[in-house]
């Protein structure tokens, strides 16, 4: 029996992320999440290093549907709905990993 990666994105986290912004995700706009949570919570800033092309693609998106934005310094503003978005999906695929494996053998908590 093997638990579930981090960052991995199971059926539970694509259905939860679609039903949340209503559009699928992949792998890589998840693990992007996870570094926005970083970003956000330490210098609201992007290191360009960090990135690559679909990367940028994926913070345009975000740009697009008025999830981010910029203030004055440059500095990165998330919505507060984006953010819970965010932390729910980052629960769902870094921190509660053994839930689906528990919901698959039919041992669901109640």
């Amino acid at each position: 029996m093997s638990s579930q990666g981090r960052g991995e994105l199971t059926a539970r986290v694509a259905e939860k992320a679609k039903e949340l912004m209503g559009r699928e995700i992949d792998t890589a706009e998840l693990r992007l999440m996870a570094y926005l949570v970083y970003v956000m919570m330490n210098e609201q800033r992007m290191d360009a290093d960090h990135l690559n092309g679909d990367d940028i693609a994926v913070l345009n998106n975000w740009f697009i549907e008025d999830r981010l934005g910029t203030n004055q310094e440059g500095k990165l503003i998330i919505t507060k709905e984006f953010w819970d978005i965010v932390s729910e999906l980052m629960y769902l695929g870094y921190v509660d990993l053994h839930k689906e494996e528990e919901e698959d053998n039919g041992s669901k908590e109640e």
